[in-house]
């Protein structure tokens, strides 16, 4: 069962966020192509870190801060950044495959052509977060913070999204089919064009006040 612990930085309008150990930073590093498979970092601070193109399989990053970091064309797999806090992070054509991202915090990135595959992203915060064409199919996204969210044309398939935070959420043209939408207030959402599958439909059915059957 996921716990839900506290995230590092939320305070979304300070310049740099705080670092947790001054002996740990990363400052301006060019990292291009790093294969970080099987390194472990804890309670590290990343400024304006390039790990465009970087690879990592079974790597852990717990408690973690990037800022500015480029995420490239990275690749991600079996790696956990539990508990970090991403501020200003460019994620174009990232992918994360069977990752864990427990309780991490997202802030002022930007992701184009972001693609998560599997594994364990409760607890994640996103919320405001343009993820516009991103593909979210097969995670586990329990209680994840997705208010305001831009989802339009996202395919956000068989994710496990008990208990998640879809106030204001943009859905126009979202694929949800497979997806648990039982925390899902469809008069909090915009929706047009959204794919759901007709176990879905009775469920939202049910949260508008129809009884189905």
């Amino acid at each position: 069962m996921a716990i839900k612990r506290e995230r590092a930085n939320v305070d979304p309008f300070s310049h740099e966020p705080p670092v947790p150990d001054a002996k740990r930073v990363v400052r301006r590093e060019d990292w291009y192509g790093r294969d970080l498979s099987g390194e472990a970092y804890e309670r590290f601070t990343f400024f304006d870190t390039d790990l465009t193109e970087a690879v990592a399989e079974g790597a852990v990053f717990d408690g973690c801060t990037f800022a500015g970091v480029r995420f490239n064309a990275a690749r991600f797999t079996s790696t956990a950044f539990t508990n970090c806090t991403f501020k200003r992070c460019v994620f174009f054509d990232t992918r994360f495959e069977q990752c864990k991202a427990v309780g991490s915090l997202f802030q002022q990135c930007a992701y184009t052509v972001l693609e998560v595959r599997g594994g364990d992203w409760s607890f994640v915060a996103l919320p405001g977060a343009d993820l516009r064409k991103a593909v979210f199919d097969g995670v586990r996204m329990r209680e994840a913070d997705l208010t305001a969210a831009r989802l339009e044309e996202a395919a956000v398939t068989c994710c496990d999204l008990s208990g998640a935070q879809l106030h204001s959420a943009q859905l126009m043209g979202a694929d949800l089919r497979g997806s648990d939408l039982s925390a899902l207030d469809p008069l909090t959402v915009a929706i047009g064009g959204t794919k759901i599958d007709l176990d879905q439909a009775g469920v939202i059915a049910g949260a508008l006040g129809f009884e189905v059957g």
